[in-house]
């Protein structure tokens, strides 16, 4: 194999056989394919996008790079959810304890931020102790007792997706359809799962930016899982505005926890609860999408959800004692509207960009997340606003960052007179 031939045959938009992408993926594992060369690969990907047999071998070769789980001899029905990813999604850390309390078995492998989308495994990172790197045989036993647990890939785990997954933060090129569907199925094809609900986000704080976009996704993720056996369910959601009232990395475990107590805001609940019905009727355990939110809604009110949630945590190591006080940030600054009106537009990637700069993600793979660094969005979309009045806190634990991300914010939002209502199930 000449590595410059394949990368030359790929960049001139000719699909590559099963032969030469498992052996330039398996030799990118192996040290013989270097980081420049898998990074024009990716890139003549990105451009050139690959045929589902190419896409299925990438994801076969990432699922054999690996260990898969079991769920056979457990009782339960064993599914998982996958967000594409989005700014203040904290919907996982929700969802999975909540389906846990409904009966169902949640193997989550999450994974670390990408470009200027935040990551769930980041933000539990902020949990003292917990840990997310547990032997496949532990991370079983966890699910098995609690029903749900959040990990990240492991070495036993699609290891040739969490060596690629990085390289593509680095190259640019995560806005790939065959990219981020192998990278998707090949984890939960791992898990042993029987159910997936994809979250597809769309628009300006999204990587795929239109409907279309996100609609060609989710017929390649739902026709490939469902070949695999499992049932995939899609929702698309929007990204035009951050979700919730708070993005950062601690702070939207703090939400979270809120949300799990009862006292989440609307957005978050509603996208929770239409992911969680999906399952649900999946599993049979509901007759209907009525009865399936019903359910959902008395596990949140009688704290059941949340008790899965604290059981999670300690299973995992993690402390939530003094949480709050650990993750207090040394510094705040208030950003101001210029006039007055109402809010109608919100600039989401450039407002993850800015989470980027406050330390809750990585500019390069050697970067240290501040796990005190976040926003508090006071005002959205549809929501009035008088001049002078704050939009948004931030708040993290190095001064010469948060005013960087300051300058970034203030360029985030348009103020006008007409109310913009923003739909968040597409």
């Amino acid at each position: 194999m000449i590595p410059s031939d394949i990368i030359s045959k790929k960049r001139e938009g000719k699909a590559l056989n099963n032969n030469e992408l498992n052996k330039f993926f398996n030799g990118y594992l192996s040290g013989s394919i270097t980081d420049a060369q898998m990074s024009a690969l990716l890139m003549a990907i990105y451009f050139n996008g690959m045929t589902n047999n190419e896409t299925v071998t990438l994801l076969d070769i990432m699922v054999k790079s690996g260990s898969v789980m079991n769920f056979n001899n457990s009782s339960g029905y064993v599914a998982d959810k996958h967000s594409t990813g989005g700014v203040g999604d904290k919907i996982s850390l929700i969802l999975a304890p909540l389906m846990a309390a409904s009966g169902l078995k949640i193997p989550m492998i999450a994974g670390r931020a990408l470009g200027f989308t935040g990551g769930t495994i980041d933000k539990i990172e902020s949990i003292p102790g917990i840990n997310i790197f547990p032997s496949l045989k532990t991370f079983k036993s966890w699910v098995i007792n609690n029903g749900c647990a959040i990990v990240s890939q492991s070495n036993e785990i699609c290891p040739a997706d969490k060596t690629i997954y990085s390289l593509r933060n680095q190259t640019g090129t995560v806005p790939s359809l065959p990219l981020i569907c192998s990278s998707i199925l090949s984890k939960k094809i791992a898990e042993g799962i029987d159910g997936l609900v994809m979250d597809i986000k769309v628009g300006n704080g999204a990587f795929m930016k239109t409907k279309d976009q996100a609609i060609s996704l989710g017929r390649l993720i739902k026709n490939i899982g469902t070949s695999y056996g499992i049932n995939t369910d899609i929702v698309f959601s929007s990204m035009d505005q951050p979700l919730g009232r708070f993005a950062g990395l601690a702070c939207e475990v703090k939400e979270s926890i809120r949300c799990l107590k009862g006292d989440g805001p609307i957005d978050i609940m509603t996208l929770t609860f239409e992911l969680g019905t999906k399952l649900l009727l999946q599993a049979g355990l509901a007759k209907n999408k009525n009865s399936a939110l019903k359910k959902l809604k008395s596990l949140i009110n009688s704290k059941k959800a949340l008790k899965h949630f604290k059981s999670m945590v300690v299973l995992q190591g993690g402390q939530l004692e003094n949480f709050e006080s650990i993750t207090t940030p040394k510094y705040e600054k208030l950003i101001h509207s210029n006039k007055e009106g109402i809010i109608n537009f919100m600039n989401t990637e450039t407002i993850g960009w800015a989470l980027i700069e406050l330390g809750c993600g990585y500019s390069n793979p050697k970067d240290v997340l501040d796990y005190t660094a976040g926003i508090e969005f006071f005002k959205k979309i549809g929501e009035e606003i008088k001049n002078k009045q704050p939009i948004y806190r931030i708040f993290n634990s190095d001064l010469n960052r948060l005013e960087n991300a300051s300058k970034i914010l203030s360029r985030t939002f348009d103020i006008g007179k007409n109310i913009k209502k923003n739909k968040l199930i597409l």
